[in-house]
């Protein structure tokens, strides 16, 4: 009887163990580059169509208090793919600079010494998965380190088509100086194909081939909308290079072609979501489209914010976000919850079922989870930092009042906004609460003492 009790038994926790194994959704994290949050016809933009991205959010979560863990591209990367503050890794609170330039002192040093980028070890989110039984597949921006020794493989993803840096001509993927930069794994390789349509083919063309007894995390990091403004149809007869590096010459555009480029992305977005149903998956799949943080001034629209990518004012962090989940996520939501990027990742690896590592606790919260449960949000105070040069912004929302920080060649500016009565940051109220933002200064200058590098 103790034999066939201990059968019996195991034979449950087999079926305990598959049954779970079973419950583990496909994931596909879409992330848009420079993407302004005026530039969806979801968040009110008037002459951008963009009906794909929009259904999503129509079946799903659409969140109007999402905001990005950095102004730039790589911070927010870092966050995403470490579930924390990047502020807890040396040399990642700014952009890495074309070719892999340092842009502040710690940066500069890890440039110097050949680390400059995202350590594998610091790998919260692809690793787990893996563990998980996710194959795990990215194909676009990857902006997380140059060097060999940091490339998407050693992350733990099974295959990545990268494109190493921040900004990469559509056609010929290659940087401002002229250098090629899109890779696949290891190995530097050419493409024909616009980069947009690339990222989506590659995309669907995975879905396709892979069995359906298998979870998947697809992770489609689209270049655009960013700079260069390049018309999706028209191919230059040479790559846009500029020897000397001239963001002003790569950010030159109009608005009839960046809303080609944001309906390309669009038209992208529909045909991976096609892909889904067509294989079978859609109603498995926990579906993510964010952008990586605000729009660059020249043709695009952080309407109706403040500033702009770079900035920690709200246009350059209060960006789009939306998530789909069939049976689990509510349809038709507007969510007003603060939320930041790395909330994100704690969703994705809550929804896996994934175990969290003990020396990298995450900073993020899983706010799908807590959506999908019917839990009200709970009170939670968002830091910020970013660093350039000798620039540096800082900033704390805390309930409806933001305080910012700012310094730079100018000298020294400190704000205060009452974002529930202006969200357009128009009217600097700092002079009216000073006790209010006195408290807000003081936990960011705790918040700053415990974002310690990990490991020290």
């Amino acid at each position: 009887m103790k034999y066939i009790s201990k059968i019996i038994a195991l034979l449950v926790a087999v079926h305990v163990t598959t049954a779970a194994a079973d419950e583990r959704p496909d994931i596909v994290l879409i992330v848009a580059d420079n993407l302004g949050n005026g530039d969806l016809s979801c968040y009110g933009c008037p002459d951008i169509n963009t009906p794909n991205i929009d259904r999503i959010a129509a079946q799903g979560v659409r969140f109007t208090n999402f905001y990005s863990n950095g102004p730039e591209c790589s911070p927010t990367r870092t966050a995403l793919m470490t579930g924390r503050y990047q502020q807890r890794i040396p040399g990642l609170e700014c952009a890495l600079g074309t070719g892999n330039v340092g842009r502040y002192d710690d940066a500069i040093a890890l440039a110097e010494q050949h680390n400059l980028g995202l350590l594998p070890q610091e790998n919260v989110l692809i690793p787990l998965l893996n563990q998980r039984g996710y194959t795990t597949v990215g194909l676009g921006k990857w902006h997380l380190g140059y060097e060999k020794h940091l490339l998407p493989p050693h992350h733990g993803f099974d295959y990545f088509l990268a494109a190493l840096g921040g900004t990469v001509d559509y056609f010929y993927h290659n940087e401002p100086t002229g250098e090629h930069v899109l890779y696949e794994n290891h190995t530097q390789v050419r493409r024909d194909k616009y980069l947009t349509d690339l990222i989506t083919d590659g995309g669907v063309e995975f879905l396709k081939k892979q069995p359906g007894d298998k979870p998947i995390f697809l992770y489609l990091p689209y270049n655009a909308p960013s700079a260069p403004f390049q018309h999706p149809d028209i191919k230059p007869d040479r790559p846009k290079v500029s020897h000397k590096w001239d963001s002003k010459d790569w950010q030159k555009g109009d608005r009839a072609t960046l809303r080609l480029i944001v309906e390309r992305l669009d038209h992208g977005v529909g045909k991976i979501v096609e892909t889904l149903k067509s294989t079978g998956r859609a109603e498995k799949t926990l579906l993510i489209f964010c952008s990586d943080n605000g729009a660059y001034p020249v043709a695009a629209s952080n309407a109706p914010y403040r500033g702009h990518a770079s900035e920690l004012f709200e246009g350059g962090i209060h960006v789009a976000c939306m998530a789909r989940w069939p049976g689990k996520l509510p349809v038709g939501v507007v969510d007003v919850r603060p939320t930041l990027t790395f909330d994100l990742t704690a969703s994705v690896l809550a929804a896996a079922g994934c175990e969290h590592r003990s020396d990298r606790p995450l900073d993020g919260v899983d706010v799908l989870g807590n959506i999908a449960a019917g839990k009200s949000p709970e009170p939670r105070t968002l830091f910020w930092r970013a660093r350039r040069a000798d620039r540096t912004w800082k900033a704390v929302r805390k309930d409806q009042l933001k305080y910012v920080w700012r310094k730079d060649d100018d000298g020294l500016s400190e704000y205060l906004f009452d974002l529930g009565k202006d969200p357009g940051e128009s009217n600097n109220v700092i002079g009216t609460f000073d006790p209010e933002a006195s408290a807000l200064k003081q936990e960011l200058a705790e918040w700053e003492v415990a974002m310690k590098p990990s490991g020290n």
